[in-house]
């Protein structure tokens, strides 16, 4: 009976052995004896339970978590922040009252308990956790604090919501996967502060985080003041304070910074953040880009797969023309090819007229197996995707068995075109190839996210295209300093903010054809996500002030401040600010950056644990001079 308890205890611990369960309990091992000794100072236990070994048997141990597991009264599972430790509960009588205890204790329950430590029977040890060598007699226990019951298990293969994860944070935080990515979060922002400060020189300054609304940008949340009429604002970033920063010979800047944009949350994006800003003086493009490598470098996971340095690097024009986005995926193939000069002697109206116009092309990708792997509603929603998102129609072909395309525009090409089209995109059999006719920025961005959504319909079959171990860096560079606003194309917005510089062989167009000027602005791209962007910053007072005035419409006395320090000498300078929620993200393989962050707000942006926002009395409004302007259904509903 005994020897059966333990292999369902030894099965239990193998459900609850994930890569992040263990990475944790290695990463505690690579500490010196001090820093283990460390986790148990100042507290009321001798050990972790993740701590003890084979070199314990003997000890007498006290030890402190929650109960994770009890089975038939023998044994009990006690888990804390490092791993679990199994108790054996005392049968005899002499113990009967710890028996007693620990057989009726529920669930997660906080004990603290006595005992001495015991090498496990050899045929029952468990080398797939950390503790799997040794178990504890249990002498004495006390209940800390007995818990009810839960709206739902700790355990990582219980399903629940996000939701309820997230109404009920402290609960999903006692997860060995939530453990693990807050504890990766935190040793990786030390070695960043390590890099920076004590190898760099940098310095870490805190800057406000009420100000005022400034141009351009995200939207900003409004606070509101005792004055009436008047509100600060809650920053995007610390690009303003980090310039001045500059200016008053800081030199080196670095901050872990809290960010707020006033937009809809996305799996990657939430209202507020945390970057890892820093900003430097008497830098060039390359220089920024040499620290963030070595940063990067520096403070990787050593369980992670390492990563090299240098990180190639391209232009904004080549990850458009290939990827159709300037934050490709570079850990697979299916890049989009032109092939409109195979096109120009087709006779096919629609691709002529395309042709016609100077901004026109013809552009194709390669979907592997296409056939095989996708079924035709698949190829009919990807081809509904591209029309109601780009307003880009497209078509595709088949290569069959015998060596032809298969496609009711295949009669339009003649045998030799046919193989040249095979001969461009290196079509094998079965392969699938997606044709967009049209100009040339929205066919490729059309056929960008085909080329991903493909990607992602492939890999649902069984097909591996993108690696998860494997971390793809790209620097991409040479972006255009305006682009034309959605709304209105005649006006310009900053393709990144209003206080990058022009690249120094393009200086001059600023001044006549904005259009035309690329940025000194580069972002860093892991996997098919922006983890990082900056620029090297306009320096110069005339010149910032034309961009804001003149090129962006903007009203330059919203930043008077910064033009007047910009006037006192201020000195050459740049910067760059890494998206420390994405980077984690990507780095644990998330699915959504609340998965890394501690007290996340909800898609919609919400604080389901707290309930924020929430509503204000017309009292405490009162001092702000605010009133609430209620929409018209809801007064009636209120009336009612």
């Amino acid at each position: 009976m005994l020897w059966l308890v333990r292999r369902k205890l030894s099965l239990f611990s193998r459900r609850l052995n994930r890569p992040w369960y263990r990475s944790i309990s290695n990463s505690f091992a690579l500490h010196s004896e001090k820093s283990v000794s460390d986790f148990n100072s100042f507290a009321a236990r001798t050990n972790t339970c993740g701590e003890l070994r084979s070199a314990h048997v003997g000890q007498d141990v006290t030890l402190c978590g929650w109960v994770q597991y009890q089975r038939q009264n023998l044994f009990l599972v006690l888990r804390d922040f490092q791993g679990l430790t199994q108790l054996i509960i005392p049968q005899d009588e002499a113990h009967s009252h710890v028996k007693s205890i620990l057989c009726n204790v529920p669930m997660e329950s906080v004990l603290r308990v006595t005992g001495t430590v015991c090498s496990r029977p050899p045929e029952q040890k468990n080398p797939r956790i950390p503790t799997g060598d040794i178990e504890v007699k249990v002498k004495t226990a006390e209940v800390l604090n007995s818990c009810k019951k839960l709206p739902f298990e700790i355990k990582e293969f219980t399903k629940k919501s996000e939701a309820l994860r997230m109404q009920y944070r402290y609960l999903d935080l006692r997860s060995s996967q939530m453990q693990y990515n807050l504890r990766l979060r935190s040793q990786m922002v030390m070695r960043m502060r390590e890099y920076l400060c004590n190898l760099h020189g940098f310095v870490d300054v805190e800057t406000p985080t009420l100000f005022k609304r400034t141009p351009g940008g995200a939207k900003e949340f409004l606070v509101p003041s005792r004055e009436p009429g008047k509100f600060y604002s809650l920053p995007q970033s610390p690009q303003q304070f980090k310039q001045l920063l500059m200016i008053g010979g800081l030199d080196r800047y670095f901050q872990v910074a809290r960010c707020y944009r006033d937009e809809g949350s996305k799996p990657d994006r939430q209202p507020e953040f945390t970057q890892i800003d820093i900003e430097m003086s008497f830098v060039d493009q390359a220089g920024i880009q040499r620290l963030i490598e070595g940063l990067l470098q520096y403070s990787w996971p050593e369980e992670k797969s390492p990563i090299t340095i240098p990180f190639p690097s391209m232009s904004y024009a080549e990850a458009l023309a290939a990827y159709g986005t300037d934050k490709p995926d570079t850990r697979f193939g299916m890049k989009i090819v032109d092939v409109s000069d195979l096109f120009r002697s087709v006779d096919i109206g629609l691709i002529q007229n395309v042709l016609r116009n100077p901004q026109g092309a013809v552009k194709a990708i390669c979907v592997p197996q296409g056939m095989r792997c996708l079924q035709n509603k698949d190829l009919e929603s990807l081809k509904e995707t591209s029309k109601s998102r780009f307003n880009q129609e497209v078509l595709h072909l088949v290569l069959g068995p015998d060596g032809s395309l298969k496609s009711p525009m295949s009669k339009f090409l003649n045998r030799e075109q046919q193989s040249e089209l095979i001969r461009a995109l290196n079509i094998q059999v079965d392969d699938v190839v997606v044709l967009a006719a049209g100009e040339h920025k929205k066919a490729c961005s059309a056929l960008g996210n085909l080329r991903l959504e493909s990607a992602t319909l492939l890999e649902a079959t069984g097909l591996v295209l993108r690696d998860p171990t494997a971390f793809h860096f790209l620097w991409v560079v040479d972006f255009p300093l305006f682009l034309p606003k959605e709304e209105k194309p005649e006006e310009l917005e900053s393709a990144h903010h209003p206080f990058t510089a022009p690249h120094p062989s393009d200086t001059s167009l600023l001044y006549s054809e904005p259009t035309k000027v690329r940025s000194q602005h580069y972002d860093l791209v892991l996997n098919g996500s922006e983890i990082g962007g900056g620029s090297i910053r306009i320096h110069n007072a005339q010149q910032q002030r034309f961009v804001l005035e003149k090129v962006l419409k903007e009203d330059p006395e919203l930043l008077s401040h910064l033009l007047e320090a910009l006037a006192c000498g201020a000195p050459p300078h740049g910067g760059i600010a890494l998206g420390l929620d994405r980077l984690i993200c990507l780095i644990v393989g998330a699915p959504s950056i609340r998965d890394v962050i501690a007290f996340p707000k909800s898609f919609k942006g919400y604080d389901l644990m707290g309930s924020a926002p929430d509503q204000i009395t017309p009292e405490e409004l009162e001092p702000y001079h605010i009133r609430v302007a209620w929409p018209v259904a809801e007064v009636a509903v209120k009336k009612n």
